[in-house]
């Protein structure tokens, strides 16, 4: 069945692909997505200029990220949230674990975490339950993970 409505991709455009692209494996990877094998020299190789991953959702859809280079006049402005724009991305998380291991990954890789994983539940503005953590990536981008409890509504 087709579906309607949620994202099929998002494209990052990062300043050095050779030190996002190894970020994004880790917070990728951490929450199961799986990197695309393209047999392109952009996509291959020991230092690739873009990569994708993706993410099965359900039987017919999925959701992929890529990381491509961006223009070289701008490779070294860092991402302002409060510009028009994304202000940032939420990752689903199935549970609290999987914050806890993604963190654990976003450590190991060096990432900059702007908020380790905390239960949101007595914060205005958040449901019981919401458990998350929130990083930047090389450039600047904030990065949430997050796990939702489900509700009976």
């Amino acid at each position: 069945m087709p579906v309607t409505g949620p994202l099929n991709h998002v494209d990052i455009s990062v300043g050095y692909p050779e030190r996002s692209i190894p970020f994004y494996a880790a917070l990728l990877e951490a929450l199961g997505y799986r990197r695309w094998q393209i047999d392109s020299p952009e996509w291959s190789g020991p230092n690739p200029r873009r990569a994708t991953w993706s993410v099965r959702c359900s039987k017919t859809y999925s959701f992929a990220i890529e990381v491509r280079p961006a223009r070289e006049d701008s490779r070294d402005r860092r991402y302002d949230r409060y510009e028009p724009g994304p202000h940032h991305l939420a990752f689903n998380a199935d549970s609290p674990e999987t914050v806890d291991r993604v963190h654990a990954a976003m450590l190991a890789a060096g990432a900059e975490v702007l908020d380790p994983p905390e239960d949101y539940s007595d914060h205005p503005a958040y449901t019981k339950g919401y458990y998350a953590a929130f990083y930047a990536d090389p450039d600047g981008v904030k990065l949430e993970v997050v796990h939702i409890p489900p509700t009976n509504q």
